[in-house]
């Protein structure tokens, strides 16, 4: 096989899928990307054995061919190139030759056979949902999932499909964001799958290049279909919490801050913040907020926010980034705080934001 392709067309897929082919695997096979060429497409393939994705190009060529080759020797290569470059890729039986200008480079090769390829799913259950609606959602949700928690369950993100609405929901126990979006498709019978938190982070930098976002649901994977993409990753086996029994629903205090206001506030309140605990107390008095944060050696960090409240002072405590994290992917000039005392978790909303989400964070016990 001989075949000549423009740098940017093998650069572009070869950088989406370095977040999941890694260089160092106890698989050598996983290090490679499958490259294969039939009926006029270009088809780079990369996995994990817990997600997958293909880029598709297409090519004129009528030649029928597969190999792999590590991946990420060749976007260096790529990458190395000049701009607008064009390269030969040639395979000859346990190598690959790539010939660009003056330039010539030759790669080891692995059988195709070897490589993990998640086979068609039957029985899937299929849905369209714009992008506009859908990235929202992941990206103003995916920050509160859990990292290596024992409770697997919390490793990703729940997503829910009900009548026409579709809900991304994440929690690590201490904080959850949920955001909701029509779609096009009606689910008359409730449906949650779990997709994993290296899943939603691969999907995230996969949505930036897509419009049009075809899904098909199946037992243990779930599959997102694009122009250019496919990516399919597998399903965490576990049972969601009952998240909506988790939002608050007894709050009596309502205040609404300026968002760009209480983020810088809390910026300079964290500078002096317990490293470890990240703690940061409100302090609620009559027609104001104070923040008070202090550190090992006794220093202390205190801003005062003029606000409209005359109900009783009380204290509540936060860990800051949970705050500041919330505050970063909300976009409205005002986000409203539903609190009822200094043990219960605070309610988050934008007020009249596009957004519709919802963000609780539970208080620290000092």
């Amino acid at each position: 096989m001989i075949l000549t392709l423009q740098r940017e067309l093998l650069l572009k897929p070869l950088q989406l899928l370095a977040g999941i082919v890694e260089r160092k695997q106890t698989l050598p096979i996983l290090s490679n990307v499958l490259i294969k060429l039939e009926n006029g497409q270009f088809f780079i393939m990369g996995a994990d054995l817990e997600v997958e994705m293909i880029a598709k190009i297409s090519v004129d060529s009528n030649e029928h061919d597969r190999f792999t080759v590590s991946a990420g020797k060749l976007m260096d290569i790529c990458r190395a190139l000049p701009e607008g470059a064009m390269l030969d890729l040639d395979h000859q039986e346990s190598k690959v030759l790539i010939r660009s200008g003056h330039s010539r480079f030759t790669l080891a090769t692995l059988p195709p056979e070897d490589f993990p390829i998640v086979e068609e799913q039957k029985n899937s259950t299929k849905c369209k949902i714009k992008k506009e609606n859908l990235f929202p959602l992941l990206k103003s949700t995916y920050f509160a999932m859990a990292q290596q928690d024992v409770r697997y369950y919390l490793n990703g993100m729940l997503w829910e499909f009900d009548k026409k609405q579709f809900h991304a929901v994440a929690t690590d126990g201490h904080r959850m964001a949920i955001a909701g979006a029509q779609i096009e498709t009606v689910f008359e019978q409730r449906l949650q799958i779990i997709v994993p938190r290296k899943g939603i982070i691969e999907l995230l930098r996969l949505l930036d290049e897509a419009n049009e976002i075809e899904i098909e649901i199946s037992h243990n994977f779930i599959r997102v279909i694009t122009s250019q993409y496919i990516f399919t990753s597998k399903l965490i086996d576990g049972r969601f919490p009952e998240y909506q029994r988790v939002i608050p629903k007894n709050g009596d205090k309502s205040l609404v801050f300026n968002r760009e206001t209480l983020k810088q506030a809390l910026i300079r309140t964290a500078i002096l913040c317990n490293e470890k605990l990240r703690a940061v107390c409100f302090q609620f008095r009559k027609d104001a907020l104070i923040l008070r944060a202090n550190n090992v050696e006794q220093e202390t960090a205190e801003e005062k926010l003029i606000l409209q409240y005359d109900q009783e002072d009380f204290d509540i405590v936060f860990n800051i980034n949970y705050l500041l994290d919330v505050l970063n992917v909300c976009k409205a000039e005002a986000v409203k705080f539903i609190l009822k005392d200094s043990g219960s978790s605070v309610l988050i909303e934008e007020v009249d934001g596009q957004l519709d989400a919802t963000f609780v964070i539970m208080p620290m016990c000092l």
